[in-house]
């Protein structure tokens, strides 16, 4: 046995890395909004929205490519369809802010804004393909149950990591948003990334990667049952769903809070580096699940911190902006100091500690005693993190009709979803269904 975890190592930090990447690629979509939002109003969530809608349409496709091309090949596309994302995002920095496609409200829509998006969307197929490897696979070096989630928490902390750092990076570039802020003020973040993409590539292609099931279907070969047949994936992949809905919405909209100009805003660097507090909580959370996963339940920390959770979002929706505490922040022309925000900032920050669990516990749970469906589940699984898209979009659109803390009442109907995909929609009722 010891022989064998020592032959996992290489596989093991490979897939840490690339969870660290998912993170890398997907948090720069709402920092770049600020950059849009200045132009078009309605635009803040729109670059992470296509992002997320890649997974919609890849999800399926990607489970599919585990099953007839393997983990490491699947990679490799996903790596070199990331490397092109961020090309053409790059690549909207270069067009002139003078040529416009078409009109939304009477205002002109311009191409660079339209080459940022079509550059968010195929990102949104690398991270799609990535998730879709890094987890089963994890999941399998640990052998499922406590053992594979711990894994899978382990990686989230990398994924934590790089999760804090980007949106600092790029608030950091960005500063202060002004009518001229554009791309390419964070062109060498882009850059970074495209060499972390082929970097990636090359340590990849020379390293073996277990393939477990790897033509375990043979053509032709016809099964009345399917991944779909499990009652507790199928409702995992609506908690999926509205997990990462809120755990983008929650820094996302809280970032918009305090870049607010018009009201009592702190400017985009700030605001990018309190928002990045609650991703640093996020890693600090899956380090704390790493240790303990081996004796305490996968079940029972997912009911905890749902339940938790809940309660700092209604705390916070109910505190009055005029009682503020301070936070940790960063400007151009300050560096960083210490900024007085409002305490419901404090109170959505750490919610990190509890969404921090919640990716792996919902997966860990979702494909448990899966077997040969393992692959076709996390396809399914992956198609529906399209939710990190639709959902803060949704409340984006709820905050500029109301307010932004009435939002975040959408955040706690999803987290009480969780709560009870915790409690009795994660039991497999379908153990009599042959997976082997």
């Amino acid at each position: 046995m010891a022989e064998k975890r020592q032959k996992f190592v290489i596989p093991i930090v490979v897939m840490f890395f690339m969870f660290a990447m998912i993170s890398f690629v997907t948090n720069m979509a709402a920092p770049f909004g600020n950059i849009w939002k200045n132009q078009y109003e309605w635009s803040g969530m729109l670059g992470n929205l296509m992002n997320f809608l890649a997974y919609l349409i890849m999800g399926i496709p990607a489970g599919k490519m585990l099953t007839k091309i393997g983990y490491k090949r699947t990679a490799l596309v996903a790596l070199g369809v990331g490397f092109c994302g961020m090309l053409v995002q790059y690549l909207s920095s270069l067009v002139g802010a003078d040529v416009a496609t078409f009109t939304v409200k009477g205002a002109p829509v311009m191409l660079n804004f339209v080459i940022y998006l079509c550059g968010a969307f195929v990102c949104g197929f690398c991270v799609c393909m990535l998730n879709t490897v890094v987890n089963p696979m994890l999941n399998t070096l640990g052998g499922g149950g406590n053992r594979g989630n711990q894994l899978i928490q382990t990686g989230g902390t990398l994924n934590s990591l790089t999760g804090t750092l980007t949106p600092l990076l790029v608030g950091m570039m960005i500063g202060q948003v002004t009518k001229d802020t554009a791309m390419g003020d964070v062109a060498p973040l882009l850059f970074i990334a495209m060499g972390v993409f082929a970097m990636a590539f090359l340590i990849i292609l020379f390293v073996k990667i277990p393939e477990p099931n790897l033509g375990s279907v043979k053509k032709g070969e016809k099964d009345k049952h399917s991944a779909w047949s499990f009652r507790h994936l199928v409702l995992g992949v609506v908690a999926i769903f509205f997990y990462v809905g809120l755990e983008v919405g929650i820094p996302a909209e809280l970032n918009f809070y305090l870049t607010d100009v018009d009201g009592k805003g702190t400017g985009a660097a700030i605001g990018g580096a309190v928002a990045a507090i609650y991703w640093l909580l996020m890693m600090v959370g899956r380090a704390a699940s790493t240790a303990i996963s081996g004796k305490v339940s996968t079940r029972t920390q997912l009911t905890f911190v749902a339940s938790l959770a809940m309660v700092l979002v209604v705390v916070a929706i109910f505190m009055p902006e005029s009682i503020r505490v301070s936070m940790p922040g960063y400007s151009v022309s300050e560096g960083f100091k210490m900024f007085n925000v409002p305490i419901s900032a404090l109170f959505l920050v750490l919610c990190g500690l509890c969404t921090s669990l919640m990716w792996g516990g919902i997966f860990n749970l979702s494909v448990e005693g899966l077997g040969k469906y393992t692959e076709q589940a996390s396809g399914i699984f992956m198609m529906m993190v399209v939710g990190g898209g639709v959902m803060p979009f949704i409340q984006d659109q709820i905050a500029r009709a109301t307010s932004y803390m009435t939002s975040y009442w959408l955040v706690v109907a999803m987290l009480g979803f969780i709560l009870f995909y915790a409690l009795i929609g994660s039991r497999n009722v379908n153990k009599d269904i042959k997976v082997d």
